[in-house]
């Protein structure tokens, strides 16, 4: 299942109102510590960055612990800037299009994604967009589901095929994580993902380095 990016936006808007809680639910409370390991993982004190696709920014408030001086959210859900706003006064909250980033080239010394790469319509492109506006040696760092191998596939299959879309129907609005586990599936394997970025388990955190 493929959505097109009006459908994608609605969806986002849709749910924002238990965006929060499905993370957690979904990660069985792990989500927080990965956006922790995220942000640490390319974020220095005194970091202009940027956190696209964020959501409801809470791997952009990991970054501002992380030591960012100014910190950028992006999304295109105007509902989920909404309740991201909320969170905090110290990040820039702004709408826009991870596939048009409406920055400069090289404005940002480091950038993360927290689980929103998978929902672009063209991750080649998403990812060049975000390549351009870092500056040379900026760090990239790319948090994502990812389909498992080994002995963790049999539970992620009845998780996220099964579990997370019925717990989904319970809350306003949340049957549309039915559509989870389809961009999960046709997502790139963390394998294939660091390919494209240079040119397992559940979750994956790739992170990268611009070059010249």
């Amino acid at each position: 299942m493929t959505l097109a990016p009006d459908a994608v936006r609605t969806m986002f808007d849709r749910i924002a109102p238990v965006y929060d809680l499905m993370n957690r639910v979904m990660t069985v409370g792990l989500d927080g510590r990965w956006r922790r390991l995220a942000a640490e993982a390319v974020v220095q004190p005194g970091d202009a960055v940027l956190d696209g696709a964020c959501g409801t920014g809470d791997l952009a408030l990991a970054g501002l612990k992380a030591g960012a001086a100014r910190m950028t959210g992006l999304d295109f859900s105007e509902r989920m800037l909404e309740r991201a706003r909320r969170k905090s006064s110290q990040v820039e909250w702004v709408r826009g299009d991870l596939l048009a980033l409406p920055f400069d080239d090289g404005t940002f010394d480091a950038a993360t994604v927290g689980f929103g790469v998978r929902n672009v319509a063209d991750l080649e492109l998403g990812l060049t967009e975000l390549r351009r506006v870092l500056r040379p040696g900026g760090r990239l760092a790319i948090l994502e589901i990812t389909r498992p191998r080994g002995i963790l596939r049999p539970f992620f299959s009845v998780w996220f095929d099964r579990i997370v879309p019925l717990l989904g129907k319970v809350l306003p609005g949340g049957s549309a994580y039915t559509y989870l586990p389809a961009s999960v599936r046709r997502f790139p394997d963390a394998e294939a993902l660091a390919a494209l970025m240079r040119g397992g388990s559940i979750v994956a955190l790739h992170t990268g380095v611009a070059v010249e």
